[in-house]
């Protein structure tokens, strides 16, 4: 069994390294390939979204049933990023990149041609095996490709086609389904894994695996106090994201009195500032990821608590919406790289551990929030997301600074 406790045997990656090297052409045309990689997958994951209407009138199911594809992608995610490094052993991880490609591309084409409901749930379950499988993965191959000190810069580039495709992928796909059918979206999304592969194939240096993983090695990960920071870090503020960032629409109808046209705005204005926080991220997380956090958490309850206070004035839910799409575009780029920092010499199993952390924190805030909703109204989701942020910055300030 390989030890990654063992310097020995599992090599040390310093990230604390004073020296980055400078990113020459291949650099950059390999962590494009991965930022690719992140749209894609990513697309396909909240492309049904844009879909549920004419997805359950053609399969014969209601909205709700069909809905349930987003949870079977998270929920066979969860399982597949905890065992996705073990399985993989001493493969090389650029050969694993484009298989995981490869799956997206047959799981999409399965969906896009779904007879019924449940051929449509095979083809959403080999999306989350790809989906965390990439995931668990990133942190450890962008510090290979970049550098361990420039690793913030490098995931915030990578995590910029999720705020791309959170932005792209429900609209597009409505007004695709629209022209052509749901089920050409789909395959679409078939196509952006093809280029994304390909863009793999020509980019990727070779990345040979420097050990392999067993379970209990995992696990044996979440012994490190830091490890624990970093894994409850991405409990708390996610758990509070997605507890109150779904009810933001139904807040700005209710409460601020919103029609559909300025509620699109002010969550365009999320979108956009999403894509400057990835930037943003990545730039304070090479800094200082313990500050990095804070400022993130900080500004997620900032804009929480305000909005519960002050957020029947259009103009300040525009600005607090908009400041907590800033905060949100930092988190993907904030927390895995905080995790990392706990684990220098076992990047591969830190990556599985964070995947896993990410979905139950979905999971949990999904079922928290719609409890809330129901029995506090539209303020109790933002109310949750503005302590559990709060918590996140006493977390962080707890944490050695770097």
């Amino acid at each position: 069994m390989t030890d990654i406790t063992s310097h020995e045997q599992a090599p040390m990656i310093d990230l604390g390294a004073t020296e980055e090297p400078a990113w020459n052409a291949a650099t950059w045309f390999a962590v494009l390939s991965m930022a690719a990689t992140s749209f894609a997958l990513v697309s396909a994951e909240f492309l049904p979204a844009g879909l549920l209407t004419p997805m359950a009138r053609d399969l014969g199911i209601t909205e709700g049933t069909a809905g349930q594809v987003v949870t079977a992608t998270a929920s066979v995610g969860a399982v597949a990023a905890l065992l996705s490094n073990v399985l993989i052993g001493k493969l090389n991880r650029k050969t694993v990149l484009i298989g995981l490609s490869a799956l997206a591309i047959g799981s999409n084409i399965l969906a896009s041609l779904a007879t019924d409901f449940w051929l449509l749930l095979v083809g959403r379950a080999g999306l989350g095996i790809a989906l965390s499988g990439f995931w668990a993965l990133s942190v450890a191959v962008v510090a290979r490709l970049v550098g361990t000190n420039a690793t913030g810069r490098g995931m915030a580039i990578v995590t910029l086609g999720v705020s791309l495709a959170t932005i792209a992928a429900p609209s597009i796909g409505a007004l695709i389904s629209d022209w052509l059918g749901w089920r050409s979206a789909m395959a679409m999304t078939a196509g952006l894994a093809v280029i994304a592969m390909m863009l793999q194939i020509l980019s990727l240096p070779p990345l040979p695996a420097s050990s392999s993983n067993s379970l209990s090695d995992v696990f044996r990960l979440t012994r490190r106090r830091s490890v624990q920071l970093g894994m409850l870090a991405i409990l708390l503020l996610m758990t509070g994201h997605f507890a109150g960032s779904v009810y933001v629409r139904p807040f700005l109808e209710k409460v601020t009195l919103l029609d559909t046209g300025p509620i699109a705005l002010v969550l365009l204005g999320f979108g956009v500032a999403s894509v400057v926080g990835n930037v943003v991220g990545g730039r304070l997380a090479d800094a200082s990821v313990a500050m990095a956090l804070a400022v993130t958490a900080g500004l997620m309850a900032v804009a929480a608590l305000v909005l519960v206070i002050g957020g029947s004035n259009a103009g300040i839910a525009f600005a607090l919406v908009t400041l907590w799409g800033l905060a949100f575009g930092m988190a993907p780029v904030v927390l895995p790289t905080n995790l990392s920092r706990g684990a220098p010499d076992a990047l591969e199993a830190a990556g599985s551990l964070m995947v896993v952390s990410f979905q139950v924190a979905i999971s949990i805030g999904a079922v928290l929030g719609g409890l809330i909703v129901d029995h506090y109204g539209a303020y109790g989701p933002l109310t949750l997301t503005a302590a559990l942020a709060a918590s996140t910055v006493v977390l962080a300030l707890l944490q050695p600074r770097s």
